[in-house]
């Protein structure tokens, strides 16, 4: 028996009651937040039912089943979509009292779904179009998994409800190009085709032929009627069987249920009112009180778990005798490997310093990496050559070899970072991926969505200053790695030299629930570190102790290091005793205790900070010290003409600290 042969018990009888289950619970939680959007889950309840019910593999009691069906809510702002689902089909949470705190402080319920706070919230959701991007990664992270463990082991679908919002942004044109590309036959997109945005109907704004696009894009595409189960139901069938990625235009009537405001703009983000909801019971045929669901219907959608538990029952005795199990179960869990080559790899470091970029520093130490954690998928965003990237354990991930650990992402970088995102929230993959710094504006939020989503995504992004040379301005960052530094649960790595880097990239791949920036240089550095203590776990450290009495401490990061170095010298030759710290993540080193800080950076001395890009923010470790910098756009000129004209320079910067130093 089929999986929608065997839900077509639920006559459409008994479909439509149950879709309106959502439609109430989706007004009353509106109403009693005086906040939220009911018009998406009220329109796109029917359609919802028909995938839950007949489509949707998955298992309520074990919500982290590594083979269950993805549902993300692209269109985040319908959560309440999503809360009913979860609450009907039998989850543990959100229980009804969660739904009666929508959008409450500590509510499970969140305005926009949060991964961390529910089971069964594959994604945080908000940001429209990110939702749809990052599913393309859970489809290319079950396919890569798929093709590394077999069917027995892995073997599912990712489903998207997506709103005209979703389809507009232009990560969406991103993210559909690199899925039809790669022929990610098991995605599937449910766009709530109902013709409304906020401001009124879709035509003030787009006459886009969205099917024809996605054709264009190698996407199968189909209609429905989005209130008509049947038609739904086949719809459905068509997408979850088509080789191609599949996009379903459902035709809604957004708010559907409410009879006097159904179909307009009004309805999308506002409470109905206690009068339309009145009516909209009325219309329903809903008699019960808010926040009740009749135990008949209740009964109907609890009895839709069981061909998803009888799925995961067949699954995990397939698993028992199965040898790769274990190995696909440490990946999930997101356990990395007894030996990652780190070790072995800066006892070679130590043994012959090499002065390269950290960009090369960084393809070196993934060489090591890749060859011996399998769960590493990388790629760039076209600029592979640049970034350093690409190893020799990494192959193409190609739709003829979706065991391939590459992926060319084009010219495509918010498209990437949220696909690094889907790969991560899946789990098996472990994903990073290069562009210059420079264009990391370009995936911001999408780096701001991994860090709120506790997610391991590595970012290597190069070209990370002045130090680029004669490109110039539009190409050379100066605010970008402190913009990046203010994101939260953000670590922001710019290393010094060959071993700063590989311990970075420890780092990094050990930090299983934020994300990592890796800002790496185009020119080569001279090494300044030749030993294998993991001294960047600290986020900063004295690289150089003052032999004179110290006066001064310079602290610096990634390029500038070797420069504070010389300035240190050229102070000690003047009898100024002066340390050199090394400040690769400060994320780190403001996690260590005050007396470890207070020992790095003591209150009696002149401390100067030294970095190619802004000095804004510097002022918390300095505090009213020196902060050497680029407080302006940057030139085009070679490195040492730039680095001179912007003071970056020994003789530059020691004259600045004299004047300070009595």
């Amino acid at each position: 028996m089929t999986r929608q042969s065997a839900t077509l018990a639920h006559s459409q009888d008994q479909l439509a009651p149950m879709a309106n289950a959502i439609r109430a619970l989706a007004m009353d939680a509106v109403q009693a937040a005086n906040s939220g959007h009911p018009g998406m889950p009220m329109g796109m309840a029917d359609v919802a039912t028909v995938l839950w019910t007949q489509f949707l593999k998955h298992d309520p009691a074990a919500p982290k089943w590594s083979d269950r069906d993805r549902f993300v809510l692209s269109a985040g702002h319908g959560s309440m979509l999503i809360y009913a689902l979860l609450n009907l089909t039998g989850y543990a949470a959100p229980t009804m009292d969660d739904i009666r705190n929508f959008r409450q402080l500590n509510s499970p319920c969140a305005g926009h779904p949060e991964n961390f706070m529910l089971d069964g919230v594959e994604c945080t959701t908000g940001p429209l179009g990110q939702g749809l991007a990052m599913a393309v990664g859970m489809a290319m992270a079950e396919r890569h998994l798929n093709a590394q463990f077999g069917d027995d082991l892995v073997d599912h679908k990712t489903w998207v409800v997506a709103g005209d919002g979703c389809l507009m942004e232009g990560i969406n044109h991103e993210a559909i190009g690199l899925a039809g590309t790669l022929k990610l036959g098991r995605l599937n997109v449910l766009w709530d085709d109902n013709k409304i945005t906020i401001d009124g109907d879709t035509s003030l704004s787009t006459t886009e032929d969205i099917l024809g696009r996605y054709t264009a894009s190698g996407w199968h595409v189909t209609t429905c009627d989005g209130h008509d189960f049947a038609d739904i139901a086949r719809a459905l069938s068509e997408a979850s069987t088509d080789p191609r990625p599949s996009l379903v235009a459902c035709r809604t009537v957004i708010g559907k249920g409410a009879p006097n405001k159904q179909g307009g703009h009004n309805v999308h983000g506002s409470p109905l009112g206690a009068d339309e909801i009145a009516a909209a019971r009325e219309y329903l045929g809903w008699t019960s009180a808010p926040f009740e669901v009749p135990a008949e219907i209740l009964a109907n959608w609890r009895a839709a778990d069981a061909l998803g538990q009888a799925d995961h029952a067949a699954w995990a005795a397939r698993a028992a005798s199965n040898p790769k199990a274990a190995e696909l179960a440490r990946r999930m869990d997101g356990v990395l490997p007894a030996e990652t080559g780190f070790d072995a790899y800066i006892q070679s470091l130590i043994a012959n310093p090499p002065k390269v970029a950290t960009r090369k520093s960084s393809e070196m130490a993934l060489e090591a990496f890749t060859a011996n954690v399998p769960e590493m998928v990388g790629g760039s965003a076209d600029l592979t050559g640049s970034n350093n990237t690409k190893t020799k354990s990494t192959l193409p991930f190609t739709p003829d070899s979706y065991d391939g650990r590459y992926v060319y992402y084009g010219i495509r970088e918010f498209g990437m970072a949220a696909a690094m995102n889907g790969m991560a929230l899946h789990g098996g993959v472990i994903p990073y991926g290069g562009t210059f710094l420079i264009f990391s504006d370009y995936c911001r939020n999408a780096i701001r969505m991994s860090a709120l989503q506790h997610q391991r995504v590595v970012y290597v992004l190069t070209h990370d200053s002045i130090g680029l040379g004669e490109d110039g301005p539009t190409h050379q960052p100066v605010e970008h790695v402190m913009s990046l530094r203010m994101i939260p649960n953000l670590l922001v790595f710019r290393p010094a030299d060959a071993i700063e880097t590989a311990e970075a990239w420890a780092l990094a791949l050990a930090s299983k629930d934020r994300p990592s920036v890796l800002a790496l240089t185009r020119q080569n550095l001279t090494p300044v570190r030749f030993d294998a203590e993991m001294k960047s776990a600290k986020g900063a450290y004295r690289l150089v102790e003052a032999q004179a009495a110290r006066k001064v401490v310079l602290i610096a990061t990634g390029s500038e290091v070797a420069i504070a170095k010389d300035v240190a010298a050229a102070l000690e030759a003047q009898g100024i005793g002066a340390d050199v710290v090394s400040a690769p993540c400060w994320e780190l080193f403001d996690e260590q205790d005050a007396s470890y800080r207070a020992d790095i950076l003591p209150s009696d001395v002149l401390k100067v900070s030294v970095e190619a890009g802004v000095t804004l923010g510097w002022q918390k470790y300095v505090g009213d010290g020196l902060t050497i910098g680029i407080d302006s756009f940057g030139a085009s000129a070679p490195i040492e003409a730039l680095f001179d004209h912007f003071g970056l320079t020994a003789d530059k910067i020691v004259p600045q600290i004299l004047s300070r130093v009595s």
